[in-house]
């Protein structure tokens, strides 16, 4: 009986999965990753964690199933991107990732997007030019790490640097390269020209693969490291966000995916191409499929950060309750009306992705009087996160693309309130998920059909359950209905005002 390996190579924690098809799960083992932030704006990680990571998860995943090596019949590694690489001509890291979230290179996208006629580029290369271009990150390694810079000899991102120390072969899977803006949409292949404006050579760019193909196998030196057979096939990868929703049984055109994790993604299986700069387009793992979707800036990470800095006073009674703060917080806000008695918020803590695609939005809380408490400002947050699905929804629709059904998941979803609040907010019913263990299941099912262990794309369904179907309620939609003009024309009125301090 044949067993899959699933890894994820996460912002905060590397992940791994053993499943053996069609619905048992052998084991799940977790490993912390250090987030590195050495100036505002900046966001780095060290990939030698990762593969330290890899190591022990494999080990401790093997020994806990008292499994065989050799009964593991493939191996998907899955991670955030566009996550940026280095190696030199001798393989040795250059220098930490620059992760996706990172935020210093605005000059050099605003030197690409004076270069390039946009509505060309987007046509082109499927995504707009902002921050997510590896080619702007490059740009500005360029002028501020020449050094760096100049013994640049591979660019990949997090799981194709696994995929690499596991099989010794480099290539970049294929949503890397999109986002990255590397790939020509209509011909699937890298562009040339597009990786110019990276300023780097093409020899750089190691060769493109799907997801599921095969792209070599576990070396003796990884089997030595991992506990891994070697010999065993190891797949392209996947991007994490699409892994995810793979296994949360979005398969389907019009399928959409709600993910409540440090951030809030929205994502949608499509069948056609609608480019355009305000959302990002990625490749589905269902080939012919595509996956246009958006990613905010923040998420369950505004609300910790509010929990941390502003809630503390609560914490002795949700301890005496038996909750945890977010959730005593969550009682208090249970007890304000939809509205949360005209406290408004704007959740860009960290400016904002799409769609606004603003790196300088800020948050604000609007409305606040001496009346209001920890509960009005706990269901302005919620609602704020709310009203910003209901943005990338609108504009999934304005663009082309439907969504039909609404699948949530990830630790958010834990919260009733919050969910309630969505439905509300959007005016259609959220299934909840039980048991999502995430992006490895994707990347782990991606195996088994690279390797033919099954021809069933939907399979990953079999080792997730739904759990509760929430219905909006209509007089809150209404009130919602509302409210939300009034979140767009707040952000409308305080962007002329952001830009920082004094100097």
């Amino acid at each position: 009986m044949t067993c899959l390996l699933g890894i994820d190579i996460g912002t905060t924690s590397t992940i791994g999965i053993l499943i053996r098809p069609p619905d048992r799960v052998l084991g799940i083992v977790s490993r912390p990753v250090r987030l590195s932030s050495p100036q505002p704006g900046w966001t780095e990680e060290d990939p030698g964690q990762w593969w330290s990571n890899v190591g022990d998860i494999c080990r401790e995943l093997l020994a806990t199933a008292a499994l065989d090596p050799h009964e593991i019949a493939g191996i998907g590694v899955t991670g955030m991107l566009p996550a940026v690489v280095l190696l030199d001509d001798g393989g040795n890291l250059l220098r930490p990732s620059i992760q996706q979230s990172d935020g210093r290179c605005g000059e050099q996208v605003a030197e690409i997007r004076a270069e390039q006629d946009e509505k060309a580029f987007i046509a082109r290369s499927g995504n707009g030019i902002n921050q997510q271009l590896v080619g702007a990150k490059i740009r500005w390694l360029e002028r501020h790490e020449p050094q760096v810079y100049q013994r640049i000899a591979t660019v990949f991102g997090s799981y194709d640097y696994i995929n690499w120390k596991l099989t010794g072969e480099k290539a970049v899977e294929q949503n890397w390269a999109l986002e990255a803006g590397f790939v020509n949409i209509a011909t699937h292949e890298l562009d040339d020209g597009q990786i110019a404006l990276a300023h780097l050579p093409r020899r750089t760019v190691p060769r493109l693969v799907r997801s599921h193909d095969i792209l070599g196998v576990v070396t003796p030196d990884a089997a030595r490291w991992t506990g891994l057979a070697a010999g065993t096939p190891v797949i392209g990868g996947a991007a994490d966000m699409i892994a995810s929703a793979l296994g949360a049984g979005v398969t389907r055109p019009g399928d959409a995916l709600l993910k409540f994790g440090g951030s809030v993604d929205v994502l949608t299986a499509a069948a056609d191409v609608y480019p355009d700069a305000r959302l990002y387009l990625d490749y589905h793992l269902i080939p012919g499929l595509y996956m246009p979707n958006g990613c905010m800036s923040t998420g369950g990470s505004g609300l910790n950060w509010f929990a941390e800095n502003f809630a503390g006073q609560h914490r002795a009674a949700a301890e005496e309750a038996g909750m945890s703060l977010h959730q005593y917080l969550d009682s208090l806000a249970q007890q304000k009306p939809p509205g949360a008695d005209g406290v408004l918020c704007l959740p860009y803590f960290l400016g904002e992705k799409t769609p606004l695609h603003d790196p300088a939005a800020r948050g604000v809380l609007f409305g606040l009087t001496l009346s209001h408490d920890a509960g009005h400002v706990w269901r302005a947050l919620l609602e704020a996160y709310a009203y910003a699905i209901k943005h990338h929804v609108e504009t999934l629709h304005d663009i082309g693309y439907p969504t039909r059904r609404y699948i949530v998941s990830d630790g958010g979803s834990a919260s009733r309130l919050w969910m309630q609040i969505v439905a509300d907010v959007l005016g259609a019913p959220l299934q909840r998920l039980t048991g999502h263990p995430g992006s490895c299941l994707g990347a782990a099912w991606a195996a088994a059909i690279g390797t033919g262990q099954s021809d069933d794309w939907n399979g990953a369904g079999a080792f997730v359950r739904f759990g509760e179907l929430i219905q909006p309620d209509a007089g809150n939609h209404s009130c919602y209905g509302e409210l939300y003009p009034r979140f767009r024309e707040l952000y409308a009125q305080c962007k002329p005002l952001t830009g920082g301090g004094c100097k």
